[in-house]
C-alpha cells in the first residue's frame, strides 16, 4: 500500500533519527540540534550555544552539509534512475508506483543498508553501480563533517551559562527542534514523495 511505503521513506529522508541509528542517526539528530540552536538564536537574538560551547558559522556550515547531502545524493539518483533508460528498465511496475521503488532505492543507498522494494529489479550493472556509488557519497562524505563539528567544538573553550544562553533542555526547544526536524524533511523531500506514495495513495479513491 503506498502509505506503507511512505513511512519508512520519510523516516529515511530523516536521516533515521526516529528512532535513532546508533551511529548515522546520533550524528544527523546532532546537526539537526545545531541548526536548531543557530536558528533559534538568530530569531530571540540569544548566543548560539550548545553543551557550553558558542555555534559558529564553520558549525552551521557543516551541519548543513550533513543536512544537504543526503537530499542530493537521493534525489540525484533517483532523477537519473527515472530519466535513464537503464534505469527505467528495472521498474517492473510502471506509473507512481515505480518512480516510489526508484526512490526507496535510492534513498536506503543514502540512509541505510540499500535494501529496494520487491517491484524494483536492482541486480543490473546500472543499479549495482549507481546505488553503489551513491553509498559511498553519501555515507562516507557525510564523516567528514560530522568529525570537523566534533573537532572544531573540542578546540573551543567552554563558556559558562548566562543570561544570553539558549536553554537547550526545556519542553519548548523539543518542540522547536521536532518543527525544525519536520521543516526541513518536508522542504527536501516532500516534493519527491508527493509525485509516488502520496499521489498513488490518492489514486486509490479515483477508482
Amino acid at each position: 500500500m503506498p502509505l506503507g511505503g511512505l513511512i519508512p521513506l520519510w523516516l529515511l529522508h530523516l536521516g533515521e533519527i526516529i528512532y535513532g541509528g546508533v551511529g548515522s542517526g546520533l550524528y544527523g539528530m546532532l546537526a539537526f540540534v545545531i541548526v536548531a540552536v543557530f536558528v533559534a538564536g538568530l530569531m530571540v537574538g540569544r548566543t548560539p550555544e550548545y553543551l557550553g560551547k558558542k555555534i559558529e558559522s564553520y558549525e552551521m556550515k557543516m551541519a548543513s552539509l550533513i543536512l544537504l547531502i543526503p537530499i542530493l545524493t537521493a534525489l540525484g539518483g533517483t532523477a537519473i534512475g527515472v530519466l535513464t533508460p537503464a534505469g527505467q528498465a528495472g521498474v517492473l511496475n510502471p506509473g507512481p508506483h515505480g518512480y516510489t521503488e526508484i526512490l526507496y532505492a535510492f534513498s536506503s543507498a543514502t540512509a541505510n543498508n540499500g535494501s529496494a522494494f520487491a517491484g524494483l529489479s536492482v541486480d543490473t550493472p546500472f543499479y549495482n553501480t549507481a546505488l553503489g556509488v551513491i553509498m559511498f557519497f553519501a555515507r562516507f562524505w557525510l564523516l567528514i563533517p560530522a568529525l570537523a563539528i566534533g573537532g572544531s567544538l573540542a578546540r573551543k573553550k567552554k563558556v559558562p551559562a548566562g543570561a544570553g544562553t539558549l536553554p537547550t533542555h526545556t519542553p519548548l526547544f523539543i518542540a522547536w527542534i521536532i518543527a525544525v526536524v519536520i521543516i526541513v524533511g518536508a522542504l527536501g523531500f516532500l516534493p519527491a514523495l508527493a509525485l509516488g506514495p502520496i499521489v498513488e495513495h490518492l489514486m486509490i479513491f479515483a477508482h
